[in-house]
């Protein structure tokens, strides 16, 4: 079957040179905001507050028998300081973090001091 040139019914798209394409937005080295944003944990771990993480940590494992009388009291004073460093420094995270270890803290040193009187 012969092919009619004229009866195409399908237009011809031009397709832009590679000049009038948007350029992508290329990511600056200093922009804080995609790297706060893009960090592999996806802002999940407050790594600019390393108090409140290390109130988190020790209230988790304060819960362990016996190590809660060491761990417990660490986990209260750095969870007092994380949050103090957290009202000085508002783009540091960790308010969450360090009040589950004051309260982990907390819960496991009263436990322990019931325990030993």
């Amino acid at each position: 079957m012969a092919r009619d040139d004229d009866d195409d019914d399908f237009d011809e798209v031009e397709r832009p040179k590679r000049s009038q394409r948007p350029a992508r937005r290329r990511r600056d080295e200093g922009d804080d905001e995609d790297q706060e944003r893009g960090d592999a944990t996806g802002g999940l771990i407050p790594y600019k507050n390393p108090q409140a993480l290390g109130a988190y940590y020790c209230g988790i494992f304060s819960l362990i028998p016996c190590l809660g009388l060491i761990l417990g009291p660490i986990a209260l004073i750095l969870g007092v300081l994380g949050l103090r460093y957290r009202s000085m420094h508002p783009t540091a995270a960790g308010g969450p973090h360090a009040l589950v270890g004051i309260i982990l803290g907390s819960l496991a040193s009263a436990g322990h001091l019931m325990v030993i009187t």
